[in-house]
C-alpha cells in the first residue's frame, strides 16, 4: 500500500512497484495533500497494471513523438510531412521540455487555450490534436502512460458556418459554364467538366485512366490518386467510389478521347510526356487565368468539389446519395462540411405532408 507524508514542505508518495522495490515520488512544492492523493492513485494503478516506470527513465515527449513519427511506415509522404510541421512548428515547441507522463489532461487543455489565443484556426488545432493523440496512444503502447489525455479534450468548433468554415467559394451553373468556355484547350475544358459535374478531387482526376471509365453504365470508377509524384490507392474504402455521370460529360469525354494522346500510362488527362499533370503547375499555367478570363473571383481547384455538392443539394438530391457520390465516409460528414447550403424554410414539404394526412387541398 502506498502511503502519503509530507516533509520538508513537499508531500512525498511513499510506495513499492510491481517488482516489489520501494520507491518515493515527490510533488513540487505548492501541490496540495488532495493532489498528491490523487498522484497515489495513479501510481497504485500503474503498478497494479506493471505499467510503473520511474521517471529517470521516461523519456521526453520529442523522443516519443519521434519514435511515433519513424514508425508511422504505410502513410502517404504527403501525410508524413503534415505529421512532421505539426511535430517541428507546433507540438515540440510547447511540450519538449516535458516528460511523457507529465503531458496531462490540464496541460494539454492549458495548450489549446493557449493556441486558439494565438491565432491558430480551430480547424488546424483539431489536426494538430489528432497528431499528439496518436503520439500519446503509441505511448500507451509502450506503457509509458496508463491513458491517453488527449482523447477526453473537447475539440475546438468553427465560429463561422462553411467548410471548415466560410473558406469555401462557390459557382452557380452560369459561372461554371463561364470557367469550362474560358478553357485555352479541349483538355482543360474537359477537365473543368469532370471536376464540376463528379466533384472530383484534383488527385483523382491526374490520376483517371480510359479503363476507369464504364461508358455502358455512364459512371466513373475511382481507383486512385495522384499525388507528390505518386500514385496511390484511395485514401478510404469511401473514396474508392462509382460515380454518375451526366450525358453532356459522357459526350466531351468520348469526343477528348478521340483527341487525346496516347501513352502507356493510359491517363485521361497526360502532360505532353503522358506523365500525370502536375497540380501546381496546372493551377498557374491553367486555372487561375481561366478565372480571370471567366471574370470569376480568386478560389481553389478544389471549390469545384464544393460547386458540384452545393449544385446537387440545390436541386434537392438525396443526402445519402450525395455522400456516396462525394465519397465521405458518412453522411455526418457531408452534413458538417454542406448542412449550412441546406434550405432551412420548406414550406412546400410541410404542405405536402400536411396533405398527405389530412387530405387537404
Amino acid at each position: 500500500m502506498a502511503c502519503v507524508r509530507y516533509r520538508r514542505g513537499r508531500w512525498i508518495i511513499d510506495f513499492y512497484d510491481q517488482d516489489g522495490k520501494r520507491r518515493w515520488h515527490t510533488l513540487p512544492k505548492g501541490n496540495t495533500k488532495k493532489d498528491a492523493n490523487i498522484k497515489k492513485g495513479e501510481l497504485e494503478k500503474s503498478v497494479r497494471r506493471k505499467t510503473y516506470i520511474t521517471p529517470k527513465k521516461l523519456p521526453l515527449f520529442p523522443a516519443v513523438a519521434g519514435d511515433w513519427l519513424n514508425n508511422k511506415l504505410n502513410i502517404r509522404d504527403n501525410t508524413k510531412e503534415g505529421y512532421k510541421g505539426h511535430l517541428e512548428n507546433h507540438l515540440n515547441p510547447h511540450f519538449g521540455g516535458l516528460k511523457i507522463d507529465q503531458i496531462t489532461y490540464t496541460v494539454v487543455e492549458q495548450y489549446v487555450t493557449a493556441t486558439l489565443k494565438k491565432g491558430t484556426s480551430p480547424a488546424t488545432l483539431r489536426k494538430i490534436l489528432v497528431t499528439l493523440s496518436g503520439i500519446m496512444k503509441y505511448a500507451m503502447k509502450h506503457r509509458y502512460i496508463d491513458h491517453n489525455p488527449v482523447r477526453e479534450i473537447e475539440r475546438p468548433a468553427d465560429d463561422t458556418s462553411g467548410e471548415k468554415n466560410g473558406e469555401m467559394s462557390i459557382l452557380q451553373p452560369g459561372e461554371l459554364l463561364a470557367l469550362v468556355d474560358a478553357a485555352d484547350s479541349q483538355k482543360e475544358r474537359v477537365i473543368y467538366m469532370v471536376a464540376g459535374l463528379t466533384g472530383m478531387r484534383q488527385g483523382e482526376i491526374f490520376g483517371l485512366k480510359w479503363t476507369d471509365i464504364d461508358w455502358i453504365n455512364q459512371q466513373i470508377h475511382v481507383k486512385r490518386t495522384y499525388n507528390h509524384g505518386k500514385f496511390y490507392e484511395p485514401k478510404s474504402k469511401t473514396s474508392r467510389r462509382s460515380i454518375d455521370l451526366a450525358p453532356e460529360l459522357v459526350k466531351e469525354l468520348k469526343m477528348w478521347q478521340l483527341a487525346c494522346p496516347k501513352g502507356e500510362l493510359d491517363l485521361v488527362f497526360p502532360n505532353s510526356k503522358g506523365r500525370p499533370e502536375n497540380k501546381a503547375n496546372f493551377l498557374r499555367r491553367q486555372f487561375y487565368p481561366a478565372l480571370a478570363s471567366a471574370d470569376l473571383p480568386h478560389m481553389r481547384f478544389h471549390d469545384l468539389r464544393h460547386t458540384y455538392c452545393a449544385l446537387l443539394l440545390d436541386q434537392g438530391e438525396n443526402i445519402k446519395y450525395i455522400q456516396r457520390q462525394m465519397g465521405h465516409s458518412s453522411i455526418q460528414v457531408t452534413l458538417d462540411i454542406y448542412g449550412h447550403l441546406m434550405e432551412d424554410v420548406n414550406q412546400e414539404a410541410a404542405a405536402k405532408l400536411g396533405s398527405r394526412i389530412f387530405g387537404s387541398q
